[in-house]
């Protein structure tokens, strides 16, 4: 006997781990890593924050989740690109997806127990410099340097979007302040102004290039 579904019953797609990783990163995009609470993102999904449970172990297994979820938007070269070419695509590729969502910036490296597609990826970029020559030492410390910028950076055009959001002005009134106290940053305040404009996208290239470029001199003086 066929059991008919009662009437004003809606149908509910079931709860699983993905679904609910993916509404997380969702929830922190909207409100901030901050505010997310399981409470909320119970709200979010529609169920009791103790039917989460059933897929996320704990908080922290949540945000590990997260961070998984995100880096499986960066983009990794295929092999035989060489490693330049590559770790230039791939950090153009984490910075998009940290513009997509600034709260990762923060979590990810911060996490003690990393997810698997997080160790994944981490594997990946490692193998991509052992693969062109670099020692061990080498490459972690590229890796390490070449993150430290990335994510830096993008901490940081974070840091001037709220401020420009929360003051317009700041710009003005920087090159406002008394040039006899504070000539160089007066002076670049203006030049600024003068200038074309400031490109994020050629800010970050300009800094990146630097980092390569300076890999590569080490990598033909060994």
């Amino acid at each position: 006997m066929t059991t008919r579904p009662e009437p004003g019953a809606t149908h509910r797609t079931p709860l699983n781990r993905d679904r609910v990783l993916r509404a997380a990163v969702d929830l922190a995009d909207e409100t901030g890593i901050d505010a997310l609470t399981m409470r909320r993102l119970g709200e979010r999904l529609g169920v009791e924050a103790m039917s989460l449970y059933n897929h996320v172990a704990n908080k922290e297994d949540l945000l590990v989740g997260m961070a998984d979820v995100v880096l499986t938007e960066v983009e990794l070269s295929a092999d035989g690109v060489d490693w330049k070419t590559a770790q230039r695509h791939r950090a153009v590729s984490v910075r998009e997806m940290l513009v997509r969502h600034p709260w990762a910036a923060v979590l990810i490296g911060a996490l003690p127990h990393p997810g698997p597609e997080t160790l994944r990826y981490t594997d990946s970029v490692l193998g991509s410099l052992r693969r062109a020559g670099f020692t061990p030492d080498m490459a972690s410390r590229a890796f390490w340097m070449l993150d430290s910028y990335i994510y830096g950076f993008a901490r940081q055009q974070s840091n001037v979007q709220l401020q420009v959001e929360a003051d317009p002005a700041v710009a003005q009134a920087t090159q406002d302040l008394p040039s006899e106290t504070y000539p160089y940053l007066v002076e670049a305040a203006v030049s600024f102004a003068a200038g074309p404009g400031w490109d994020i996208e050629h800010e970050f290239e300009f800094g990146l290039g630097m980092i390569l470029d300076g890999l590569e001199r080490h990598m033909a003086a060994q």
